[in-house]
C-alpha cells in the first residue's frame, strides 16, 4: 500500500488477466483502475523493421490492432466484482512507452475517442502523471467542498439551536412577568384596601388575641397602625359582675 498526493494506490503483484495492476482509491468509495498488460510486441517489430528495411506498415497496423483489442478486452472485464471495489467510471489503460501510444494516436485518429466511449482512458507515462495530478486536485476540491458542506450543516444546526435558546428565554421572561404579576396581585390583596388580610388580623390582635409575634412595621399600612386599642374585659372582672348580678 502506498500513499501519494492524498490518493491511495494499491499495487497488485503477480496479476492474472482478470486482475488490474493498480487500484487508486477515490473519494466517496470510488476507485480508479490502472491496467498495463497491453502487448507491445507489434510495436517492437515495427521499430526493428524501420531500422532494417524501413517498411513497417504491416507491424504498425498490428500495433494499433493490438491496442484496440486490449481496449475491447478491458471494457468487458468487471473489476467491480474483484476486491470489493465499486464500479469504476473508467479504466486507465497504461502504455509504458510514450512513443508507442503517440504513434498509434497519429495513425488512428479515433483511437482515443472509441476507447473513451467504452470506458477506457489511454495513458502513457507523461499523460498518467498529468492525470494523477488532476485527480489529486479534484480530490482536494472534493474534500474542501465536503468540508464547506459540513460547515454549512453545522452552522445551520447551531443557528437552529440558538433560535430555540432565544425562544426559551422569551418564554422564561413571560413566565417571570406572569409570576411578578401574580405576586403583586396577591400582595395587594394581602395589605391594601379596607378589607385586606393584614388589616383584619391586626384588628383581631387589637381586640385581644394572644400572640408572641408581630408583623414587620412596614407591612402595616399607616391607617392600620392608628387603630384604637380595644379594652377587653378580664376574666376577674367578668366573674365579679356575674356574682353581683
Amino acid at each position: 500500500m502506498e500513499r501519494r498526493n492524498s490518493l491511495t494506490f494499491r499495487r497488485l503483484y503477480g496479476g492474472t488477466a482478470a486482475q488490474p495492476d493498480v487500484i487508486i482509491n477515490l473519494p466517496d468509495k470510488k476507485h480508479l483502475v490502472i491496467d498495463s498488460k497491453v502487448s507491445l510486441v507489434a510495436y517492437e517489430r515495427y521499430c526493428s523493421t524501420l531500422e532494417n528495411d524501413g517498411n513497417g506498415e504491416r507491424h504498425l497496423k498490428d500495433h494499433i490492432a493490438s491496442i484496440r483489442t486490449h481496449v475491447n478486452d478491458l471494457s468487458k472485464k468487471n473489476y467491480q466484482d474483484l476486491y470489493q471495489i465499486s464500479t469504476p467510471d473508467f479504466v486507465m489503460m497504461f502504455v509504458p512507452l510514450d512513443p508507442a501510444l503517440i504513434l498509434a494516436r497519429q495513425n488512428d485518429r479515433k483511437l482515443f475517442v472509441d476507447a473513451f466511449e467504452k470506458g477506457i482512458f489511454l495513458v502513457c507515462p507523461a499523460i498518467l502523471l498529468f492525470a494523477l495530478q488532476t485527480i489529486a486536485t479534484l480530490w482536494r476540491r472534493e474534500k474542501q467542498n465536503a468540508n464547506a458542506m459540513e460547515i454549512a450543516r453545522r452552522g445551520g444546526a447551531l443557528y437552529d439551536k440558538f433560535v430555540g435558546f432565544y425562544e426559551q428565554l422569551e418564554n422564561l421572561g413571560t413566565c417571570i412577568r406572569k409570576t411578578q404579576e401574580c405576586y403583586d396581585d396577591s400582595l395587594n390583596k394581602l395589605k391594601t384596601g379596607r378589607g385586606n388580610l393584614i388589616r383584619q388580623v391586626e384588628m383581631i390582635k387589637k381586640l385581644g388575641a394572644k400572640s408572641s409575634k408581630s408583623l414587620p412595621y412596614d407591612a402595616i399600612e399607616d391607617e392600620d397602625r392608628l387603630l384604637p386599642e380595644v379594652e377587653t374585659p378580664s376574666l376577674e372582672s367578668t366573674s365579679e359582675e356575674e356574682e353581683e348580678f
